[in-house]
């Protein structure tokens, strides 16, 4: 088995056990979370980690390694199980989440010991925020790269297209911008609230090295996280995905949008994982 599959392998094993991760988290809290965001992202996040990033638990603040935004905050699930995966998080302390004292709370607060690099949540600033640490490694001579997940909903805010037409205006090949394709929004369907109709195409003519690829497939997310842009322009991934995906009852089921999970149903979705 080459490094290459290894390293698939290694991302995909991880998305099973984070996708239990999220569902004990969302039952250990007793109240509502947002499932729905959490679950679509964990295949990326998992490749991310696991596959594609420089990372360090033992020296967290190593001036080379590789940062991640998580700039849809709510997706917040698939961000700390991804942290638990790679060794900044113990498993016991995920089921503090949202908790008193617990330093994991509903959406990032920056604690770089914990491998938590930024605070975020406000909806639309997390590209702007990957730009600026983008540019300040280009003007360092730093050779870390910045990945930015964020929620096709979260591109109806104009800070949004702001950024991507400044990322490639400042050539920054070390930036790579994930859009989570998954056309809900807290309120209903992208489509019916604010439609950014094709992705890629847009950003393709605002000069961004663009792939669209299945948001749930670690081979596919590899191939294009792994591929280098071309011609010193920023990198955008549209991730299609399902919102809630994993979860057969919260599948493009927006009540899961925030919502609870009762033990039982914890327990039939822990079997469906599994099998």
């Amino acid at each position: 088995m080459d490094s290459t599959t290894q390293k698939i392998e290694h991302a995909t094993q991880m998305a099973v056990r984070m996708r239990k991760n999220i569902l004990r988290m969302a039952n250990a809290v007793g109240g509502n979370s947002h499932i729905g965001g959490g679950l679509s992202i964990v295949d990326i996040t998992a490749t991310l980690f696991g596959a594609v990033m420089r990372v360090d638990p033992k020296n967290p603040t190593w001036p080379e390694r590789d940062r991640f935004i998580l700039s849809k905050g709510h997706g917040i699930l698939g961000y700390y199980t991804a942290l638990a995966e790679v060794g900044y998080i113990t498993e016991i302390e995920l089921l503090q989440f949202e908790k008193n004292d617990s330093f994991l709370l509903g959406h990032p607060v920056m604690n770089r010991a914990k491998g938590i690099e930024f605070s975020t949540g406000s909806l639309g600033m997390g590209l702007s925020l990957g730009i600026g640490v983008s540019l300040a490694a280009k003007r360092r001579g730093q050779s870390h790269r910045t990945f930015v997940i964020l929620g096709d909903g979260e591109c109806n805010e104009g800070s949004v297209w702001e950024g991507f037409l400044a990322a490639p205006h400042f050539k920054l090949d070390n930036l790579v911008a994930i859009v989570d394709r998954n056309n809900l929004q807290q309120t209903g369907a992208n489509k019916d609230i604010m439609s950014v109709g094709n992705m890629g195409a847009k950003l393709k003519d605002f000069g961004w090295d663009v792939t669209e690829c299945d948001g749930h497939s670690v081979d596919k997310l590899y191939q294009a996280l792994s591929t280098p842009p071309s011609d010193a322009r920023p990198k955008a991934i549209v991730a299609h995905t399902i919102k809630g995906k994993g979860l057969k009852i919260a599948e493009n089921n927006n009540d899961f949008h925030h919502g609870a999970l009762t033990q039982a149903q914890l327990e039939v979705a822990l079997k469906e994982i599994s099998s």
